[in-house]
């Protein structure tokens, strides 16, 4: 009984210094924006300063919109926006993949496997705890239980929470003069179970093109979707802006 008795205290200090210590460390918002690979774009004269703007959201937010806050950011640094794509000299498309919470895991793995690879966010998880030692299995069966107990009252009021938004980022780059690039694509399409086809095509094009992938991250103890989601958008519209 002494044993059990000592075990179950044991869990409870544990688990309220966990608890305390997530609670100290991360009290301040710590927000990160990574991009999964570099873009350089050719500097060009004021008269080539144009941009068609093309956004989608295909995350299960439907009503998060940054349209508006990019477009104001790229005519902040001279850019000019139009409607019509052919007489632009940059086409800047985007789209959200994903935004809510996630793993911190899930979050870098999704920056890392780059432009176009399916994203899936998980859960935040609290760790649980292990209890070793001397007793009979009965104690620690007790301790395990009483500390489970404990760990989930603490996490009740203690959470460390992570935010993301995964974002793809296509830019063509009109090219100088008669130029042209030759692009090649091969895409491998399923029907059902039952089998796929196969198709390629060749093409020339005026543009030059550009793909990566923009993850930003919000991490505070207990924290808020909605005060995530401000942070979140700033990052994203601050990496690509400065892209330009």
């Amino acid at each position: 009984m002494l044993k059990q008795i000592t075990l179950v205290t044991a869990a409870f200090v544990l688990t309220g210094c966990a608890a305390a210590h997530v609670a100290i460390s991360k009290r301040d918002l710590d927000v990160q924006t990574k991009m999964s690979d570099t873009v350089f774009l050719d500097p060009v004269g004021a008269d080539k300063r144009t941009i068609f703007l093309q956004i989608r959201n295909t995350s299960d937010k439907p009503d998060l919109s940054v349209n508006d806050e990019i477009a104001a950011a790229l005519q902040a640094k001279g850019y000019t926006l139009l409607q019509d794509p052919d007489a632009a000299h940059y086409v800047l498309q985007a789209n959200i993949l994903q935004v809510g919470k996630s793993a911190p895991t899930a979050i870098e793995a999704a920056i890392n496997q780059g432009y176009g690879v399916a994203t899936s966010g998980g859960l935040v998880l609290g760790a649980g705890a292990a209890y070793a030692g001397g007793a009979s299995g009965r104690g620690i069966a007790a301790a395990g239980l009483i500390g489970s107990l404990a760990e989930g009252i603490a996490g009740a009021a203690v959470k460390d929470v992570y935010f993301s938004m995964i974002t793809d980022l296509q830019i063509k780059e009109r090219m100088r003069g008669a130029a042209k690039a030759k692009v090649s694509s091969n895409h491998r399409l399923r029907q059902g179970n039952s089998g796929g086809s196969e198709v390629s095509y060749d093409e020339e094009s005026s543009y030059k093109t550009y793909q990566t992938r923009i993850g930003s991250s919000a991490n505070k103890v207990n924290l808020a979707f909605e005060e995530a989601l401000p942070e979140l958008k700033k990052g994203l519209i601050t990496s690509i802006a400065g892209l330009f």
